[in-house]
């Protein structure tokens, strides 16, 4: 077999063979093929595109390519969720902790963030002494015991997708339905999850800008899951403004904290319950997302949730103290509330600017070296749809540098769009995705 004869075969839209893709994606990985021939395929790719069988072919190619999280010596379903990513999204903190409650073992490998924010791991070691640092039986050992642990996303997970990641990302082959695809699900279905929960980000903030593309993505993953034999469904989300309120991490644990407590944002509050019901469903802890809802709502109510982050973060290595006294979070030096000058409704609130605004600060890495600082960041008070008056503050600042602080403020100022009229904001659910079709609110 010969690479040259698969870079023609794409090139004139022949369909690849499961032995072709399994030839390439174990070449490139292993060195023996060069970047300069895996470039031209994912070119011919990108063009060309890849059927069904393909994208599912290429995506356990790449599972195949590491390890494979064996989850079998833990109880009941495993329900996995995965978030596409967007600003001041920290649902994994609450979802976590209410989905275990309701007893279905959340075994969740979670990364770092490279972006405006950490990653979940980055904001949960905003609890001192937090450590994801743990063997596979350890992990196993605290679902079994907690219903839920987080781990790190190893190197050894799915090494073809990170290799084939950094070649598209300096070939201008990302923004490919079938390589995107393939790439998030070759990590979930190696981390060993029975089933899978997709929250997929629509707007400004979100990878997918336009809501067509994202239940395109949906579909693609939710055949990929399908076709392998995981229940998948994916729900489709607005990321037109900040998710909650809080931008940062410390900051947005915290507002985890208070959603656990039934006094977050209800943005915040509606997403966790919507992806929530849908793993209990599919965990078979409730017959329908209905009875799930209820069942999520008592756990909140409760205290059952919070209950079970102590427990989290005690079976981690972390202080639960933090839990009920929040003022434990690393804290600034600096805050400052952000005035508005104009008079109106908030038509539109930039998402990326945002989270540009909270990188500035420190709260996210430029590079894989760049340190986080836990304790910076943005909190909204203003949303799409509130109105604004002279004087207001639509925002707070949270720094440790006054420089930083001032770029940051002009970059949040600019982020808001104030009109005259009345401005009604878009629903936060915008349909779901499942094997039997899709459905558009």
């Amino acid at each position: 077999m010969r690479m040259y004869d698969l870079i023609m075969k794409k090139r004139n839209g022949n369909e690849l063979s499961k032995e072709e893709i399994d030839f390439f994606v174990d070449g490139y990985t292993q060195g023996s093929i060069p970047d300069y021939q895996v470039s031209a395929l994912l070119m011919a790719i990108y063009f060309q595109k890849m059927n069904k069988t393909e994208t599912t072919n290429l995506t356990m190619a790449m599972v195949n390519s590491g390890e494979i999280i064996d989850l079998s010596a833990i109880e009941g379903v495993k329900v996995d969720k995965h978030s596409t990513g967007g600003v001041g999204d920290t649902t994994t903190l609450i979802l976590g902790p209410i989905v275990a409650a309701a007893g279905v073992p959340v075994a969740k490998m979670s990364g770092r963030g490279l972006g405006h924010t950490g990653g979940t791991i980055d904001k949960l070691e905003s609890f001192d002494g937090f450590s994801v640092a743990m063997s596979i039986e350890k992990f196993i050992q605290n679902v079994n015991e907690v219903k839920i642990a987080i781990g790190g996303q190893t190197a050894d997970l799915a090494p073809a997708d990170k290799k084939l990641y950094a070649l598209r990302d300096v070939t201008a082959t990302v923004d490919n339905m079938s390589l995107i695809a393939g790439s998030i699900m070759s990590k979930k279905i190696a981390s060993g999850a029975d089933a899978i929960v997709l929250d997929i980000k629509t707007g400004s903030g979100a990878f997918m800008k336009s809501e067509d593309d994202a239940f395109e993505l949906a579909r693609e993953m939710v055949d990929i899951g399908t076709n392998v034999s995981r229940n998948t469904i994916g729900v489709i989300t607005d990321m037109d403004q900040p998710l909650g309120f809080a931008v940062g991490n410390a900051l947005e644990v915290k507002e985890a904290i208070d959603t656990l407590k039934g006094e977050g944002p209800e943005e915040l509050t509606e997403l966790c319950l919507t992806l929530g019901a849908h793993m209990l469903v599919l965990g078979k802890k409730a017959k329908d997302a209905q009875e799930a809802r209820e069942i999520l709502k008592d756990i909140i109510k409760s205290g059952k949730g919070l209950q079970k982050l102590r427990e989290l973060v005690v079976a981690q290595g972390g202080n639960p103290a933090y839990v009920d006294d929040p003022s434990l979070f690393p804290l600034p030096t600096i805050v400052e509330p952000i005035i508005s000058t104009q008079e109106g409704y908030v038509k539109a609130i930039k998402a990326d600017d945002i989270g540009k605004a909270a990188l500035v600060l420190g709260a996210g890495r430029e590079t894989k070296e760049s340190i986080i600082d836990l304790a910076v960041g943005i909190v909204l008070h203003k949303k799409i749809g509130d109105f604004v008056k002279i004087g207001d503050a639509i925002a707070t600042i949270y720094a440790n540098d006054s420089e930083k602080q001032k770029v940051a403020i002009k970059m949040v100022l600019n982020a808001y769009e104030i009109v005259a009229g009345k401005i009604i904001a878009k629903p936060l659910i915008k349909g779901i995705v499942t094997k039997d079709g899709m459905t558009k609110f």
